[in-house]
């Protein structure tokens, strides 16, 4: 199948500011581009890109004092299938863990594995290690936390949710991330498109979307404890310990949001 994604998003600055943007899609689905296009700015401005230390693509830009308007708009080929099930993928003791997987067994910014760790043994302890477990964590937070865009909020952490049980996707992925790190399982926050394909229309206005990864098996398995099923047309725009590592925006002065809009539906 083929999926039209994009956004348009605009930025009100009382001053020339700088900012990273994380937008584009991982390198890792850019052979499936079909139609693409560089990112547009209004008014132009320079932009130049970096991969950051997790292979995600940024741009670096200076908006300009006043509005700023960034959009972009591509078509990419997506297999159709939902996320694969491997209900045998086995938990690695952590002594056998890959280095470079180690960071994502560590707390972070939204995810306080100190603070939850207690909590976490005592829900999921006597669960079996491996798939099963991290299913069990997805199922406990899906039924735990209450979704709604009038949760959201940018400073709630893994424990606020836990203890509001309440909040948006990243909020669901940052608990069950941090359940995950506590179980000793690495696991990873991830940021994207997900449109409603293979499932019935939503009312709310699209918007990124948010999972996570965990290890299992020798390879990274991709996890979403809001939804809590496997879903299609997943594309991936950046990984990282958090959803500070692939904030849409960060923004080295002040700076409002004026307009969000994001596209992510399937096309003939």
């Amino acid at each position: 199948m083929r999926i039209r994604i994009g956004y348009t998003i605009a930025y009100e600055c009382p001053q020339d500011t700088a900012m990273v943007l994380t937008l584009s899609v991982h390198p890792s689905r850019a052979a499936d581009l079909v139609a693409t296009q560089p990112i547009a700015f209004d008014p132009p401005i320079r932009s130049r890109d970096y991969i950051d230390r997790f292979g995600n693509v940024c741009t670096r830009i200076v908006a300009p004092a006043g509005l700023l308007t960034i959009a972009n708009e591509q078509i990419i080929a997506d297999p159709g299938l939902p996320d694969p099930v491997v209900a045998e993928a086995e938990q690695h003791p952590v002594d056998d863990l890959p280095e470079d997987v180690l960071l994502f067994l560590l707390g972070s910014r939204y995810c306080e594995t100190d603070r939850l760790s207690e909590t976490a043994w005592a829900l999921f302890g006597q669960t079996p290690p491996g798939w099963a477990r991290v299913q069990a964590i997805c199922d406990y937070v899906h039924q735990h936390v209450t979704f709604g865009y009038q949760h959201a909020r940018p400073t709630m952490t893994a424990r606020d949710a836990y203890l509001e049980r309440r909040g948006v996707c990243r909020d669901f992925m940052h608990l069950a991330v941090t359940f995950c790190r506590c179980m000793n399982i690495p696991a990873r926050y991830c940021t994207g498109y997900l449109g409603d394909i293979g499932v019935p229309p939503q009312d709310d206005p699209m918007d990124f979307s948010a999972w996570f990864e965990a290890y299992l098996g020798g390879r990274w398995h991709t996890f979403d404890a809001r939804h809590n099923r496997p879903r299609i047309g997943r594309i991936l725009i950046g990984r990282g310990r958090d959803a500070t590592d692939v904030a849409i925006s960060t923004s080295y002065g002040p700076s409002k949001l004026a307009r969000f809009e994001v596209i992510t539906e399937q096309v003939d």
